[in-house]
């Protein structure tokens, strides 16, 4: 049977995903003025998510979620509709046991988004509806294979507090809206990270180089994490999100990548 520090393990590697930290609806005033908002109506897009992580055997290990989206005008705001289509990973089944049993009950389930005109607020139309399904197949499909912790991870999923779920099912989404990302820095003073700026047409690229320590045999060792955005100022969509954590050498001549993760948008040529 899973143990709870399992299941608490998945919600970490969940959240570790949701780079902006602030709740639904909860950004800063000047994130939603630095960019405009006005996302592509009616073109299909696909939305690639791809963590990679260290395992326990020393290797990389790839898990990737791919999403179907377009965008709809809804009075004077938008509304999103995501599809998750495709779980891949090349990890081994037992590694991606519980992440699988939870994300795969999402695959073909229609979620939606209300997104606010200047794209400073994202709202998940009718959670509690679409948690309800969730849980539901993730006991139905644990109860066809035999799985008894599947119940005990839906019992998880209800008991997590309203807006904590709501978190989790929106932070690709607040990843993808430029104007709901907080973590984008909009100038080069940000608190001491590293932060550089170009342009290139409607493009524009923020790289932010933050340092951080980890505790890696109960000491901490010094973590580099690379930031890269690319967004079109057009749209105020994030076309590429790339995050890698960099482990240094004790000697500091050298580091090694612990952990990588890249969001990318493709968006259907107008037809």
């Amino acid at each position: 049977m899973m143990s709870a520090g399992s299941l608490g393990g998945l919600f970490l590697l969940l959240a570790a995903q949701a780079l902006p930290s602030s709740a639904p609806g909860d950004v800063p005033a000047s994130a939603a003025t630095h960019f405009q908002f006005a996302p592509p109506v009616d073109r299909p897009m696909t939305y690639r998510v791809t963590t990679r992580r260290i395992g326990r055997e020393g290797s990389l290990v790839n898990f990737s979620l791919t999403y179907a989206m377009q965008w709809q005008r809804v009075g004077r705001g938008y509304r999103l509709e995501a599809v998750l289509q495709r779980i891949d990973s090349d990890a081994r089944p037992e590694v991606t046991r519980a992440l699988s049993l939870m994300l795969e009950p999402l695959v073909g389930e229609a979620m939606a988004y209300l997104v606010a005109p200047d794209g400073s607020r994202i709202d998940l139309v009718d959670p509690d509806a679409l948690w309800e399904r969730v849980t539901a197949r993730i006991e139905a499909v644990g109860a066809k294979a035999g799985r008894p912790e599947a119940r005990q991870l839906a019992q998880l999923i209800a008991a997590l507090p309203a807006a904590e779920r709501d978190r989790l099912a929106t932070a690709d989404i607040r990843a993808l809206v430029a104007p709901a990302n907080d973590a984008i820095p909009l100038s080069a003073q940000a608190g001491g990270a590293s932060v550089s700026m170009r342009h290139d047409g409607a493009l524009q690229t923020i790289a932010k180089v933050e340092r951080d320590a980890a505790p890696v045999a109960g000491a901490a060792r010094p973590l580099e994490i690379d930031n890269l955005w690319t967004v079109d100022t057009a749209t105020g969509l994030v076309m590429r999100e790339q995050r890698q954590s960099w482990m240094v050498e004790a000697e500091g001549d050298g580091r090694a990548l612990v952990e990588e993760r890249v969001r990318a948008l493709e968006i259907a040529p107008q037809g």
